[in-house]
């Protein structure tokens, strides 16, 4: 039987995967609603590929240059906030796969989990901004929460079948970014066009510029105590630069369990969307001959800040990851147009924490 999926955030890079996936596998997968924003030429040839039911795009003007090129083509049409609530509760739809990046994720996303959808979940400022209030609504309406990340899926992976208590830590495998082996004192000159050459992941302008400062991994610190439900002192980070390691599970015996793979975001996808059920693998493979070394180093901490910023805030709890996550999203907006160095990001993020400590001291 096949699983009709929502994809909201189709085409963006997780999105477009996700679609691979689903004319990869048609026997599995019916996409019956989609949810873009404004790239109209990409939204009318997804609307021809897969015939969904239902298109969200970001405004009525949008939503009028669809409707021009689509020439007759009959599918629904809605726009904005309410069109994205729409998208992710389409009754006809069983999961809802949440990769808009930004916190216009969260409200479609809750209204997901009311519908009693399960969910495909990659975009990060779900749990970072409303962790605690996502699971419990998911508790509640025993609704599924499939990670996307790679991280997660590794993290899940390596417990399925383990007892939750038995865990001692798990470490989330960074790669560095495009200024690992950069000098400190260099990076305040490195432009948004180094910082967006990633080394080894093809991600999102967003999502790299995080992975640059390390935020990206920050941002996971905090996914990862929601979803598994661990104490920030049991998360820990540590720098591989290969991403053949997506990341481990140590338990209390000594022994580490860790999920390997090419470093190729449809392996995690498709693993969430088969409900973490495994396939044939059309993507690519990953060979031991030719990898010349696997290493692995502590995050350097003075030139990666926005490490430890987000532990803090997520230690902080309340409103700090929110307030943190905010800064962060305006800082690197700023970054790609220019308008600020690599290093303000942190020292940006770092103000609005202490702001927000200033406004709502801690009871």
């Amino acid at each position: 039987m096949k699983k009709n999926l929502s994809i909201l955030g189709s085409t963006g890079s997780i999105g477009k995967q996700t679609l691979e996936i689903a004319a990869a596998y048609p026997s599995s997968f019916n996409v019956v609603a989609i949810a873009a924003k404004d790239e109209v030429d990409l939204i009318v040839e997804q609307i021809k590929k897969f015939n969904p039911l239902l298109v969200s795009v970001e405004n009525e003007k949008v939503k009028a240059k669809v409707e021009e090129k689509l020439a007759g083509h009959k599918v629904e049409l809605v726009f904005g906030e309410e069109g994205l609530k729409k998208a992710a509760t389409l009754p006809q739809a069983q999961t809802v796969v949440v990769a808009i990046p930004g916190t216009i994720s969260l409200i479609p996303a809750m209204e997901a989990i009311a519908a009693k959808k399960d969910i495909a979940l990659a975009s990060k400022e779900v749990l970072v901004t409303a962790g605690g209030e996502f699971m419990e609504e998911a508790g509640k309406n025993k609704v599924k929460i499939f990670p996307i990340d790679s991280e997660h899926s590794a993290i899940a992976q390596c417990l399925a079948g383990e007892d939750h208590k038995k865990i001692k830590k798990i470490i989330l495998t960074a790669s560095g970014g495009p200024f690992l082996k950069t000098p400190i004192e260099k990076l305040a000159k490195m432009t948004a066009k180094e910082a967006l050459a990633h080394p080894t992941w093809n991600m999102g302008p967003k999502i790299t510029i995080d992975s640059a400062t390390l935020m990206n991994k920050g941002l996971e610190v905090i996914e990862a105590h929601y979803l598994f439900d661990l104490d920030y002192s049991k998360i820990d980070v540590i720098v591989h630069p290969q991403s053949i390691i997506h990341s481990m599970v140590e338990f209390v015996d000594g022994s580490i369990k860790a999920q390997l793979g090419a470093p190729d975001m449809r392996v995690p996808i498709q693993y969430a969307l088969f409900g973490m059920g495994r396939l044939p693998n059309m993507w690519k493979k990953l060979d031991f001959t030719k990898l010349a070394a696997l290493t692995f180093e502590k995050p350097d901490k003075e030139k990666f800040s926005c490490l430890d910023l987000a532990y803090q805030a997520g230690r902080t709890g309340g409103t700090m990851p929110a307030v943190m996550n905010a800064a962060n999203d305006e800082a690197v907006n700023q970054f790609l147009r220019g308008k600020i160095g690599y290093l303000d990001i942190a020292i940006l993020v770092r103000e609005a924490m202490a702001s927000n400590s200033l406004l709502c001291p801690k009871s």
